[in-house]
């Protein structure tokens, strides 16, 4: 495999080891899928884990503003999820530090935690470990742009869209497979229900 992992070598990892599954799955929201996708289960191996972050980090380190910042950047995650990738991301490019946001009760970031301030003009750069809708992502990008820092980029593993995802004006996107998947608002709709496929609830 090269530094850069394709698309292929990606959905291999995630499948290998449990991170994405085919079935029929109810989301927290209501939502029904025929897929599972949940990538910290990937980067609990460390292997996997290097190969994921140096993949990504190499995507970055391309950016000829993004490298030169790199003595000063900050990776900064909305939520634990992100924390592997932020911290694989950092160790590979040697950026400044990492840093993250502390949920709120509707389960976006609402503040850094505690004696951890960004700096005015601070360069960042956003991860996670997925995009779906981006809320949290966007919620996080106002917090440090409101307290002067500058946000630089957003990087994640996996891209995989809700139809209205944020669009990240302004910013780079990066990421190292697109995936697509299907969601029914309920079971009456839900092509999965009515052939009578076993339903599995799943936490997040």
């Amino acid at each position: 495999m090269q530094l850069l992992p394709s698309q292929d070598d990606v959905t291999k990892i995630l499948r290998d080891t449990g991170a994405l599954r085919e079935g029929h799955f109810e989301y927290p929201n209501g939502l029904h899928s025929t897929q599972y996708l949940q990538v910290p289960l990937a980067m609990r191996y460390y292997q996997h884990a290097k190969t994921l972050s140096v993949g990504l980090s190499r995507l970055l380190r391309a950016h000829s503003e993004i490298r030169a910042m790199i003595p000063d950047l900050s990776i900064v995650s909305p939520a634990p999820g992100g924390l592997p990738v932020a911290f694989g991301i950092c160790e590979a490019l040697r950026a400044k530090q990492v840093y993250w946001a502390e949920n709120g009760p509707d389960g976006k970031p609402s503040r850094f935690r505690q004696f951890i301030q960004p700096d005015k003009g601070e360069p960042v750069v956003l991860v996670d470990d997925i995009i779906r809708s981006g809320s949290r992502l966007a919620a996080l990008r106002r917090m440090l742009e409101e307290a002067g820092a500058q946000v630089v980029a957003v990087a994640v593993i996996v891209y995989e869209p809700y139809p209205n995802v944020e669009k990240f004006e302004g910013l780079p996107l990066y990421y190292l497979a697109r995936m697509e998947a299907g969601y029914d608002a309920d079971a009456a709709c839900c092509d999965a229900c009515g052939s009578g496929i076993p339903l599995q609830k799943v936490w997040v």
